[in-house]
């Protein structure tokens, strides 16, 4: 299963994106539902879960390093204001999930992936940016790496939630970088809704299906709703 989540800043996607990674982790063998409260659990919501041997992990790819997950060989760390974002995301989160880090090299984070695992990847507008920026990538390697995880994901029975910004929904920048970042963002947009059995836009919390598979049921929770 392959799910692209989308939405402006502060728009609740990345709440919603961890949800429906929980969901479709639930969905899981091996994985079993407990009524021990995490960090980020509402009142009376459980938010543990005990696993058998061999059971699907819930992992988060995450393309903002902050340290104390699992590196991926990237050295770039974030201001302070993306780490107090970071930790509030990781204490949401709770103790379910194992963090890998990779601000650019995806495929290094993503070996450690087994068949039958749930991934959330979070973000892509930050780690194409990265890729652009601060690598020696080209942006066609870029689209081919994103498209080998997607790939892989069928092969290997992974769950996979891809999480971005809409943000060309202004006018067109001037800066002629800024374009180019754009126009390789929304390359990587299309490609991922195309391949993606679920495509969902979150606008002030709520859920927007553009792209539905007619054998995923919708999991609503924690006051996000689908409009």
């Amino acid at each position: 299963m392959i799910v692209f989540v989308s939405g402006g800043v502060r728009s609740g996607k990345s709440q919603a994106a961890e949800q429906l990674a929980e969901g479709l982790w639930l969905q899981r063998p091996g994985v079993e539902r407990v009524g021990v409260k995490g960090t980020g659990a509402q009142q009376g919501d459980p938010s543990r879960s005990e696993l058998t041997d061999g059971a699907s992990r819930l992992c988060y790819l995450a393309t903002a390093a902050l340290g104390g997950g699992a590196s991926a060989g990237d050295d770039e760390r974030p201001d302070d204001e993306m780490c107090e974002r970071i930790a509030h995301h990781r204490a949401r989160r709770g103790d379910n999930w194992v963090t890998w880090e990779a601000p650019v090299d995806l495929l290094a984070a993503w070996r450690q992936i087994a068949p039958g695992d749930t991934v959330l990847l979070d973000c892509l507008t930050l780690w194409a940016s990265q890729l652009m920026f601060a690598s020696s990538l080209s942006e066609e390697e870029g689209l081919a790496m994103l498209q080998q995880l997607v790939t892989d994901a069928r092969r290997r029975d992974i769950a996979l939630v891809v999480v971005s910004n809409d943000i060309n929904e202004d006018l067109p920048p001037t800066d002629a970088l800024v374009r180019q970042y754009l126009a390789f963002l929304q390359t990587l947009h299309r490609d991922l809704a195309q391949r993606a059995d679920r495509v969902i836009e979150v606008v002030a919390g709520c859920w927007i299906d553009w792209k539905t598979s007619n054998t995923v049921a919708t999991t609503v929770s924690n006051g996000l709703r689908k409009c």
